[in-house]
């Protein structure tokens, strides 16, 4: 029933011509128009809302983040619902200690690489989109500047988690801006070799990033 009310919404937001930025009729019409009760309809909302497909605003309505509703399936989502607190608690464990040592070890090619990730990432921003390639290569510098083979295994183990996370949490209104301030000011305790700050930096960069919709989703009571 609820994979059939969402492939129904995605059904009628492509036949109604609705694009990025529209906002979507009220939850009473949709469930009018669809058939169903506005108990589904709001469920199903909030899961386009956990995917980052809509923006809900609160005494404003609900408005479209993409121009078409292309969903992930409800299983795929609970199953990386289920996941993410523990690849936040490596990733605090792993990038706290990696941000430490970079600050520690950094050479001058590692800053120029933290340079030019930041700048992709900023040029990305800039022209409307998340920032993933250039948080990707920023992530992927520090550790380099931590001259670690053991810990750069490790980041290279959960690679892919890493990026699942990222995606989650850069997808959340307003996040790529605040990521792109966070990796600055990493960058820059990296660049003045003050390994506190680094750590310190890096801490509160992984809290943010624990901070998406997806968590507060509670599957079972949809």
């Amino acid at each position: 029933m609820y994979e059939q009310i969402l492939a129904q919404l995605r059904e009628y937001v492509s036949e109604a011509g609705l694009a990025t930025g529209d906002r979507l009729p009220s939850e009473r019409y949709l469930a009018e128009q669809l058939g169903v009760s506005r108990a589904s309809i709001k469920q199903a909302i909030v899961v386009l809302e956990v995917q980052g497909l809509v923006e809900i605003r609160h005494g404003g309505g609900t408005f479209l983040r993409q121009d078409s509703l292309t969903m992930e399936p409800i299983s795929t989502l609970v199953e990386r619902r289920r996941r993410l607190p523990d690849v936040l608690d490596a990733r605090e464990a792993l990038e706290t200690k990696v941000a430490e040592l970079a600050a520690l070890r950094r050479t001058a090619e590692d800053l120029t690489a933290l340079d030019a990730a930041l700048e992709t990432m900023r040029t990305d921003i800039a022209d409307g989109g998340l920032g993933e390639d250039g948080d990707r290569r920023f992530h992927a510098a520090v550790t380099t500047a931590a001259h670690s083979e053991l810990l750069a295994e490790f980041m290279h183990e959960i690679s892919e988690q890493v990026a699942e996370s990222r995606h989650e949490s850069l997808q959340q209104p307003d996040r790529p801006a605040r990521s792109l301030a966070q990796h600055e000011r990493i960058a820059s305790a990296i660049r003045e070799q003050d390994s506190q700050s680094a750590v310190t930096a890096m801490r509160e960069h992984i809290a943010t990033v624990s901070r998406v919709r997806l968590l507060s989703w509670n599957p079972e009571e949809q």
